[in-house]
């Protein structure tokens, strides 16, 4: 059987050449995300950075720690706390105390994450004066980095400063230091300081502080502003390369099983003829086992090859994009390319398996009818395949729909369904070929000339022919569809909600995130008819059935403003019932009834016995929860909004509000302002992810739909050549292979179109349940783009082989051999 299979690899090289092609890409691809994401499973370690020369470093608690029957649950604070008073007192006795403060500056012509700090800081980066001097008054700063120049005024949110001095950066942050003295008007908290003195005196000095940390050596990181960043980079990255590495996976084994599958079943003739010369069912399986085998080790070995160089280039636009931080690179990893191999092979080896199974228990004269026509490409297990998938799609969309609507909004729930829909659409296909053909070609063939009649009676009797060229756009298509449509139909919906809930006129925002001054919220409620709601943003934590500490955004402001200002989407109680011994939550708590009591963590880790004064609908997943300020303190006023007074003229008051922030440099927005500035974009990693997959996708089943097409032409020789014997000219044949090739673009559109349709109704439903009624955001210039991309190279794929084809005579090809 080797024997017989090499020969048979030897003559009809097409075909086994647009396998080998589908199988190397898949295997590359699969090996390409799995060098990828076995190199995001590690961080290197790393040493501390602001703090690197610091002797000890004092630092309050940041974080929450809660003793449950499972071991401990840890949170980080919203509001970490500052270390106590008589703790810093004892301090100064051992040593010099620089207390260390760290506040988001906004300047024009700055980078955007520009960070302020006291200028006795820097000693303990270190950092080193490159040009000019200290900052000596409180408009002066010295700022790291080249983007301004000793001399020159940069504008901030708190004023016009002038740059007198510049360090050198260290890569790890883009810093402005101020004098100590307006960095603690700027910045009144301060959780952390350094101390001059032995580490030992330091923590006999602090025995008996509760929540009070001593670091020292590399623990020292912890005081950076974000020491967990390369775990949640990683974090990032593994979910971004886990969700392409599984939608591109199922895109390659998908795509490679529909060309193997296909691939044998052209070959029914051939298989015909092998039997009526005493071949066996066994001996025919075995001799396309074996060609499976050839062409799946081959494409495979090659496939990984084109993998490991491939991951490398992945990893640098990874990090050009910054979406990985700078130290990530591929590792030396086997483990993934062996993983691609052997599901190559393995997709290799049960597609053409599969597909000859049924040949191989036909019987000669029954295999030779076949040839003409694709009669019962429906098998029983493809049915029942369809339909028990089909099914199972439907039973787990009633059953989260009943249960936990809220399950449908996640990302990996939203990614993972269209596979199951996908699957499901392409085994029944055979079934839906037929119909769709004739629906879209009813008018075409009703035109003048015999080329409608010809390309739907062409599509509809090779209904193999047609679902397996279609495979590739309905993936295609579909991923598009539900993957772009699902983000902005959530986008849609959270701005669907901000929008509802906002009933300000104006809404004032401060200039950086340290919120707003005393004398500006003063300034603000006296501004003439203003009716005012200052809120902040805290969070508050609650331990859910003993074990899961939960986190949930807070947002604090007095209930009778609120009220005023804000429509809140209430399922039971009122607003005006919030006080210093309630909250308001929303059904997603497991205690969310007025009146019940719940035992909570504040934001500064205090903990509290706080009545449910109100329930608000689950939503989106973002509605948090409500205290009161008392309830949330140390936390700064971050918004104010305005509702105008009755008879209060509208530009008056905006004209008193800018005014009253024009010292700090607030914004001061209309409410409609206000909602489109918040409206709610894709996070930017996700997004990324999406196009990766998609560009992915679309590149792939791009190639295989060319691969697939030239198999599917080339195997028409006779068929074209009875049409230029019938008197069709040659641009008449190819016009027809053209339009065939568009007809079938548009079945895998149209298939496509029914999964993401399918998926985003779903979503529609589960918003709608979530009491969040908004449109199904479609994406059709990303799906007419898709579309168009994949009839361009349908056509040429289909076009140019028939054109090489029909450079031989017509006689000729009709007796040209299997």
């Amino acid at each position: 059987m080797l024997s017989t299979a090499l020969r048979t690899l030897r003559t009809r090289w097409i075909t086994f050449v647009g396998s080998f092609v589908a199988l190397s890409l898949g295997v590359a691809l699969i090996a390409v995300m799995g060098l990828a994401l076995a190199s995001s499973l590690d961080a290197p370690a790393r040493g501390p950075e602001r703090f690197a020369a610091a002797p000890v470093v004092v630092k309050g608690q940041d974080t929450l720690r809660v003793t449950t029957p499972n071991g401990v649950r840890t949170r980080k604070l919203a509001q970490p706390r500052a270390v106590p008073a008589d703790a810093t007192t004892r301090l100064r006795a051992l040593g010099t105390v620089v207390e260390d403060r760290s506040f988001a500056v906004r300047a024009e012509g700055a980078p955007a994450d520009l960070v302020g700090h006291p200028w006795s800081t820097t000693a303990f980066a270190p950092y080193a004066l490159d040009a000019g001097r200290p900052p000596e008054s409180a408009d002066e700063v010295v700022v790291s980095g080249d983007w301004a120049r000793p001399g020159s005024d940069v504008r901030t949110g708190g004023g016009t400063v002038r740059v007198v001095g510049t360090v050198t950066g260290l890569g790890f942050e883009n810093a402005v230091f101020y004098t100590d003295a307006r960095a603690a008007e700027l910045s009144p908290h301060s959780p952390q300081l350094v101390v001059d003195a032995d580490a030992t005196a330091v923590r006999q000095a602090l025995r008996g502080s509760e929540g009070v940390q001593v670091l020292t050596g590399d623990a020292r990181r912890y005081a950076d502003a974000d020491p967990d960043r390369d775990s949640e980079a990683l974090t990032t990255m593994n979910a971004m390369f886990g969700t392409a590495g599984g939608v591109t996976g199922f895109v390659s084994v998908f795509v490679v099983a529909s060309t193997f599958a296909f691939a044998v079943a052209q070959r029914r003739r051939e298989f015909g003829l092998l039997r009526t010369a005493g071949a066996t069912p066994g001996q025919l399986r075995r001799m396309v086992v074996s060609e499976a085998l050839v062409v799946g080790v081959l494409a495979s070995a090659v496939g990984c090859v084109l993998g490991s160089h491939g991951a490398p280039r992945l990893a640098a636009w990874a990090v050009d994009e910054s979406l990985a931080p700078r130290w990530f690179t591929i590792g030396d990893y086997t483990w993934p390319c062996q993983l691609a191999f052997w599901t190559g092979l393995f997709v290799a080896v049960c597609g053409a398996l599969g597909a000859s199974w049924r040949a191989g228990r036909t019987g000669p004269a029954e295999a030779l009818r076949e040839v003409s026509v694709d009669t019962g490409a429906m098998t029983r297990g493809r049915r029942l395949f369809g339909a028990a998938l089909l099914i199972t799609a439907a039973v787990t969309l009633a059953v989260a729909l009943l249960t936990h609507p809220g399950e449908l909004l996640q990302r990996k729930v939203y990614v993972s369904r269209p596979m199951l829909l996908i699957s499901a659409v392409a085994l029944l296909a055979p079934v839906l070929v037929g119909p769709l053909v004739r629906l879209i070609a009813w008018l075409p063939a009703r035109l003048p000339g015999a080329v409608g009649m010809l390309v739907r009676e062409n599509a509809a009797a090779g209904v193999r022919r047609t679902a397996a060229v279609a495979a590739p756009v309905l993936v295609t298509v579909a991923l598009a569809g539900s993957l772009l449509g699902a983000t902005a139909t959530l986008d849609q919906a959270k701005a669907t909600e901000v929008r509802e809930r906002t009933a300000a006129d104006f809404v004032v925002v401060p200039a950086d995130d340290s919120g707003f001054d005393r004398a500006t919220l003063r300034r603000l409620r006296a501004v003439s008819g203003a009716e005012v709601s200052t809120s902040a943003s805290s969070a508050v934590y609650v331990l859910e059935d003993g074990v899961a500490l939960i986190s949930s955004d807070a947002r604090a402001a007095e209930p009778e403003p609120l009220a005023a200002t804000a429509h809140l989407p209430l399922a039971a109680g009122k607003v005006s019932d919030l006080d210093d011994d309630s909250i308001i939550v929303n059904e997603e708590w497991q205690k969310h009834a007025v009146g019940e009591r719940v035992d909570v963590w504040l934001g500064d880790g205090t903990r509290k016995s706080l009545r449910i004064a109100a329930v608000m609908t689950t939503g989106t997943g973002g509605n948090g929860v409500y205290v009161t300020p008392r309830n949330a303190p140390a936390a700064p006023v971050d918004r104010v909004d305005v509702h105008l007074a009755d008879g209060s003229d509208q530009d008056t008051v905006a004209a008193g509000l800018r005014r009253a922030v024009r010292a700090s440099g607030g914004e001061v927005l209309t409410g409609d302002a206000w909602v489109r500035a918040q409206y709610p974009e894709t996070n930017r990693t996700t997004g990324a992810g999406f196009l990766l997959v998609l560009g992915i996708a679309l590149l792939y089943t791009g190639i295989s739909l060319a691969n697939t097409m030239v198999m599917a032409t080339s195997d028409r020789v006779r068929e074209l050549a009875v049409l230029r014997l019938t008197g069709a000219t040659k641009w008449q044949v190819l016009r027809l292979v053209g339009a065939e090739a568009l007809m079938v673009v548009m079945v895998g559109g149209v298939l496509g179109a029914l999964v993401a349709g399918l998926n985003l109704a779903g979503m529609w439903a589960a918003l709608g349940l979530l009491s969040v009624w908004t449109t199904i955001e479609i994406p059709w210039t990303a799906l007419a783009g898709v579309l168009g991309a994949c009839a361009v190279l349908a056509v040429i794929a289909a076009v140019v082989p028939a054109g090489l084809l029909l450079r031989r005579g017509a006689v000729e090809s009709v007796g040209v051999r299997e």
